[in-house]
């Protein structure tokens, strides 16, 4: 009989194993998690969970009962310290060992975090990641408190965002010349600044951190132009770092992440990686791409493959933010885009920018227009670019470039 073990009990690991099931693999399986609950959703972490609109059950991917039904051993709160790729086995807290015939690992990222050195340590600095990290920051959301952010990506933007519908008043710096400056072109960024500044976010840009200031929690912030700020607490949103430690430690080979081949298998031939902690090959760049969407698409051709399927894994790039009332959605990857065109919506706010590499249409990205989207998600994925001229033109019948 076959055992398959999955590090990692996010996303991916979730989707490996219900893949395999669903597939009538009938190997013994077993899902490993650090975290002391079932495998859950992490994007409403920073959004409705943590505004308190949605419970900590709804997170869940699958009821907790879902594991048994489906003859799957979830070993949760227990973590894996080394894996023997020659022995096939793996290494548990406490010296347990087990063996496996394909391990796969699903370890997913960190957050970046501050050194010490600068503050990084103090009581009242937050990262925005896992459950326990929103569990840990709810209680700090009071109306009327300060916080400050450090980062203008996504994650914190989105924290931005929910801080201020909490009623706290908000200083988010950016040491890039602008916030998005790695994911998009400058027009998305014009565009979430004026959104978060309309709702009485302070932006500042081409601004760091210094240091933090406190002795044993923080109570302010020195910034990299000598502005002294007061604050109640902080939040880290700069970014994730690949959980390649076991990868590492076992000879791996790394590249932005455990490297994996058309199919997801490692440099062992024993090993597969999945998610945010695997990097794969995308039009002959490698790539890592931190999504949902990914996650789940990546782990479910590893499942497959591991039933020995054959099949090559073919990224399709798609994300997605919520930020107050607006919610992009992306598709594609812009690496590499020479021009930027918009398309007006028919409301206010309502808009797209499409991104071109000379004639090739790359990327997508949609404020709330989610018709514009699929569309543009569908061209891509078809490998087809339409004039951008057509794009740019209010009367132009944008489904109609399907069948054009």
């Amino acid at each position: 009989m076959t055992d398959v073990v999955v590090v990692g009990a996010g996303q991916a690991g979730a989707s490996v194993v219900a893949k395999l099931r669903a597939e009538g693999f009938a190997g013994t399986i077993t899902l490993i998690g650090a975290e002391k609950v079932p495998p859950y959703q992490r994007p409403p972490l920073s959004k409705a969970y943590l505004l308190g609109d949605m419970a900590q059950e709804r997170l869940y991917l699958r009821p907790a009962g879902f594991y048994a039904d489906q003859d799957i051993a979830l070993r949760l709160d227990t973590r894996v310290v080394a894996i023997d790729p020659a022995a096939q086995t793996i290494t548990l807290t406490g010296d347990e060992r087990l063996g496996y015939d394909h391990l796969v690992l699903a370890t997913g990222a960190h957050p970046r975090t501050l050194p010490a050195a600068i503050g990084g340590t103090l009581d009242g600095v937050y990262a925005m990641r896992d459950l326990a990290d929103a569990d840990a920051l709810a209680p700090e959301l009071v109306a009327g408190r300060q916080v400050l952010i450090v980062g203008g990506g996504y994650i914190g933007l989105e924290a931005a965002a929910v801080a201020a519908k909490r009623g706290l008043r908000v200083t988010l710096v950016e040491m890039a010349d602008r916030i998005l400056q790695r994911v998009a072109a400058p027009q998305t960024s014009d565009y979430f600044r004026a959104l978060h500044r309309a709702h009485g976010v302070t932006i500042r840009e081409s601004v760091g951190l210094d240091r933090l200031l406190g002795d044993t929690r923080v109570t302010g912030a020195r910034l990299t132009d000598g502005t002294e700020l007061s604050i109640d607490f902080a939040i880290v949103g700069a970014g994730i770092t690949p959980a390649t430690v076991l990868a590492d430690s076992a000879g791996l080979h790394v590249d932005n992440g455990i490297t994996t081949d058309s199919h997801g298998r490692t440099s062992d031939p024993h090993i597969w990686a999945a998610g945010d902690c695997a990097s794969c090959l995308f039009q002959g760049l490698r790539i890592r791409l931190e999504s949902v969407g990914n996650a789940i698409d990546q782990a479910e051709a590893v499942a497959l493959n591991i039933m020995g399927r054959d099949l090559p894994y073919l990224p399709k790039p798609w994300f997605w933010s919520d930020q107050y009332d607006c919610k992009l959605q992306i598709a594609g990857l812009n690496t590499g885009y020479t021009h930027v065109h918009l398309r007006k919506g028919d409301a206010p706010g309502v808009q797209s920018h499409w991104y071109y590499r000379g004639a090739d249409l790359l990327a997508v990205d949609a404020m709330n227009d989610p018709r514009n989207y699929m569309i543009g998600k569908r061209l891509i994925e078809a490998g087809r670019s339409p004039d951008p001229a057509l794009i740019i033109d209010p009367a132009t019948d944008m489904k109609a470039l399907l069948a054009a």
